[in-house]
């Protein structure tokens, strides 16, 4: 197969939640491989209702387009780039100065009063002049997560190790669906900006519904930037610096980025909604122990969720 033409594996969820014991085995094979080639893997299957996912996109292009003034009321000051409004270009990537030319809004994990991460996570908001937003966004939010569990519980039967291994440390995690709006570039253009510069993603995995159109790209383990295309009814996945913390490298985090349209014909409105997966606050982020060898020993110390949280938090400028 010519450079070219390389394309992440595909795989159906469904066959390893109810499929015969090879269909499992096979699911299980090719998601690992898929994460410790490229860091990405089409995942069909996975039980996240598409008629969900049309109405939150409705409901996104509804907020985005209401007035700078109006959307800007719902920024969280005290939760940079955790919850609410992010206005255009206040994201940049790790060691860029210059902001992407996105803006995005941040569903967090709902906790009852009184439950010990509800400080540390702090509450959402939501916009009152979309009535469905609310109901559809944790709609959403409930079911990306339950397909994630799913998902690491796999990743764990491929690893050879107990199966809640990374599940139980996203239990009460502080997971955020991400719903981004990328402007056409000729409404809105920062001078040397791109969409989304090249990054790693902080977390543990990332489920990316399908966007409204393309422009995402991985760069693989030999320094090629291969497109990464979803159909309708797929979700991307991909794995992020808290992984590859906890597996020492062993599946490591990949670079991607979403590039500016090719052509005046091409410049148009994108939309995503990734759901970032994150561990526990207090979950402590270091190396399994069989991760470690005398080729590969440990390759960072032992760190929270929170702390690294907040340090890539004020690597990408939200936090001082």
């Amino acid at each position: 197969m010519s450079r070219s033409a390389r394309r992440i594996p595909t795989v159906n969820l469904s066959h390893y939640r109810s499929g015969t014991p090879d269909e499992r085995a096979r699911f299980v094979q090719v998601f690992g491989d898929a994460l410790k080639e490229f860091g990405f893997v089409t995942v069909e299957g996975h039980g996240v209702d598409d008629a969900l996912i049309r109405r939150t996109y409705t409901d996104v292009e509804r907020f985005f387009q209401l007035p700078e003034s109006t959307k800007t009321r719902y920024a969280v000051p005290e939760r940079p780039g955790q919850r609410g409004f992010m206005a255009f270009g206040q994201e940049h990537a790790k060691n860029r100065k210059v902001g992407d030319m996105k803006e995005f809004w941040h569903v967090g994990r709902e906790l009852p009063a009184g439950h010990p991460y509800l400080e540390d996570y702090g509450a959402n908001v939501w916009p009152e002049e979309v009535p469905t937003f609310r109901t559809n966004t944790l709609t959403l939010y409930r079911e990306l997560d339950d397909a994630a569990t799913v998902m690491l519980q796999a990743l764990a039967d491929y690893l050879g190790i107990a199966r809640n291994t990374f599940s139980d440390m996203t239990v009460d995690g502080n997971s955020v669906l991400r719903l981004i709006h990328y402007p056409p570039l000729k409404d809105r253009f920062i001078p040397g900006g791109v969409r989304a510069a090249e990054h790693e993603d902080i977390n543990f995995i990332t489920l990316l519904c399908e966007g409204t159109s393309g422009g995402l790209e991985l760069l693989t383990r030999d320094g090629e930037w291969i497109p990464v295309d979803t159909l309708r009814g797929q979700i991307v996945v991909d794995s992020g610096d808290m992984l590859s913390r906890v597996m020492n490298g062993v599946i490591p985090s990949t670079t991607h980025r979403v590039v500016n349209p090719p052509s005046t014909e091409q410049d148009t409105v994108r939309y995503s909604m990734p759901f970032f997966v994150h561990p526990y606050s207090d979950c402590v982020l270091k190396p399994l122990p069989q991760t470690e060898t005398p080729d590969n020993p440990a390759r960072h110390p032992p760190i929270t969720a929170d702390a690294f949280l907040k340090q890539r938090l004020r690597e990408l400028g939200f936090l001082k």
